[in-house]
C-alpha cells in the first residue's frame, strides 16, 4: 500500500466517472436540499470515484490556510492536497455558524423517485495522505467544559504507516511511549437530499443520512437511504481513517480519501426485501445487518434504534415484537454511533450468522 500523497484525479480511477472536489462541486458546512442541482449524473448500478476532501487543515481555525497550518507539523507545501489549498483560498464562506465539513456532490441517480431506497456499495477507500488530524475544540465533545484543558484547541496530529501489513497509526504518551492503533477508513458523511428546500447544516445526522459516523461502513459494506427527492442527489465527505464509537473528542481520526462507491436504486419489492418498511440509515456489512436510531437526546436515541431493529426483525424474519425483543436483550449489541453531531447516534449489530439456517 502506498501511502504518497493521492491528489485530486492523479492515479487509478476505478469508478466510471470520476468527481473531485472543487469550489464548484462542494458546499461547506450545508448538505443539498431538494433544490440542489446535481453536479454529476450517474446510471442506477453504475460506479463513481470522488475524491473527498477533509475539514481538518483548512478550517479558519486553523487559519483557512493548509500549507501554513500543516507546515507547523513538518509537511512540506508539495504534500498539501491540491484541492485543500484551492477551497481553502475559494470565496466559499464558512463562518461560526456553518457546519465544518467539505460535502461533495450532490449526484443525481437516474430513476431514483421518492419512496425508493439508494443503495450505497462502498468498493474502494484509498488514502490520499500519510497523515491526519484527531481535533478537539472547546465546547464541543463528549465533555464539553472540561477537555480540552488550556486556552487553545487541540489538535492531534497522527502519522500513517504500516504494522503487521495492516494500515495504522500511532498517539504518544508524554514518556515517549506510543499507543499504535488499526485504521478502518470509512465515509463519516453519506446521505440523500431530504424533500426540503430550506438550508440543511452539515452537522446533525438524520432519516436522510448526512452526518452519520457509523464506523462499520467501511469497504465491503452497503448503506441503505430513502429517497426523499427525484433522482437521490447523493453526496459524501467527512473522510475518516478510523473512529471509536462515540467519537468522544469532537472528530476521529480525520483525513481525505478517495472512495469508489456503486450507486442503486431500489424500488417496490427489491427495496422492501433489503430494508423493509423503515425509512431511515441501515448499514449491511459482510456479517451483520445494523439499523439506526438517532435524537437530540441519547437515551430517545437508544429507544429509536431498538423499535428500528425490532421492525427490522419482524419484517425480514417474521418475529413478533416480543420475541424480537428478547433476541435483541440476548443477542444484539447495541452501540453508540456518535455523541458529538448535535443529534446523537446509536445503531444495533445484528448478527447474520444467527439466521444461517433460516428457510
Amino acid at each position: 500500500m502506498s501511502f504518497d500523497v493521492l491528489q485530486p484525479g492523479e492515479g487509478a480511477i476505478a469508478g466510471d466517472q470520476l468527481l473531485t472536489s472543487t469550489p464548484d462541486t462542494v458546499s461547506w458546512g450545508w448538505l443539498p436540499n431538494a433544490a440542489s442541482a446535481p453536479c454529476l449524473t450517474v446510471a442506477s448500478g453504475g460506479t463513481v470515484t470522488i475524491d473527498t476532501l477533509s475539514h481538518e487543515g483548512i478550517l479558519d481555525d486553523q487559519g483557512r490556510d493548509p500549507v501554513g497550518f500543516l507546515g507547523g507539523y513538518g509537511i512540506k507545501a508539495t504534500s498539501v492536497l491540491a484541492d485543500a489549498k484551492e477551497i481553502a483560498a475559494s470565496n466559499i464562506l464558512n463562518g461560526p455558524e456553518d457546519g465544518p465539513h467539505v460535502v461533495t456532490g450532490p449526484i443525481a441517480v437516474t430513476g431514483a423517485r421518492p419512496g425508493d431506497v439508494l443503495k450505497i456499495d462502498v468498493l474502494e477507500l484509498e488514502p490520499r495522505t500519510p497523515y491526519g488530524f484527531v481535533s478537539s475544540r472547546h465546547g464541543y465533545g463528549a465533555l464539553p467544559g472540561e477537555l480540552p484543558e488550556g486556552p487553545a484547541s487541540v489538535f492531534q496530529f497522527c502519522e500513517v504507516g504500516l504494522a503487521g501489513g495492516r494500515m495504522v497509526s500511532w498517539i504518544g504518551a508524554t514518556d515517549g511511549r506510543r499507543a499504535c492503533f488499526p485504521l478502518d477508513p470509512f465515509l463519516g458523511l453519506m446521505g440523500v437530499a431530504p424533500a426540503t428546500t430550506d438550508p440543511v447544516p452539515s452537522v446533525p445526522p438524520g432519516d436522510h443520512g448526512g452526518n452519520i459516523d457509523i464506523k462499520w461502513a467501511q469497504v465491503g459494506c452497503a448503506l441503505y437511504l430513502p429517497v426523499s427527492v427525484d433522482g437521490a442527489m447523493f453526496y459524501t465527505g467527512d473522510p475518516h481513517y478510523a473512529q471509536g464509537n462515540g467519537e468522544v473528542a469532537l472528530t476521529a481520526l480525520e483525513a481525505s480519501l478517495r472512495a469508489t462507491l456503486r450507486l442503486t436504486v431500489l424500488s417496490g419489492p427489491t427495496a422492501r426485501a433489503a430494508v423493509g418498511s423503515l425509512r431511515n440509515p441501515v448499514v449491511e456489512s459482510p456479517g451483520y445487518w445494523i439499523p439506526t436510531g438517532m435524537d437530540v437526546s441519547l437515551d430517545e436515541a437508544m429507544r429509536h434504534c431498538v423499535r428500528n431493529a425490532i421492525t427490522f426483525l419482524v419484517e425480514r424474519f417474521g418475529f413478533d415484537r416480543a420475541s424480537a425483543l428478547a433476541y435483541l436483550s440476548a443477542a444484539g449489541d447495541f452501540e453508540v454511533s456518535q455523541v458529538v453531531d448535535a443529534v446523537k447516534g446509536v445503531h444495533c449489530m445484528i448478527r447474520k450468522s444467527d439466521f444461517a439456517a433460516w428457510s
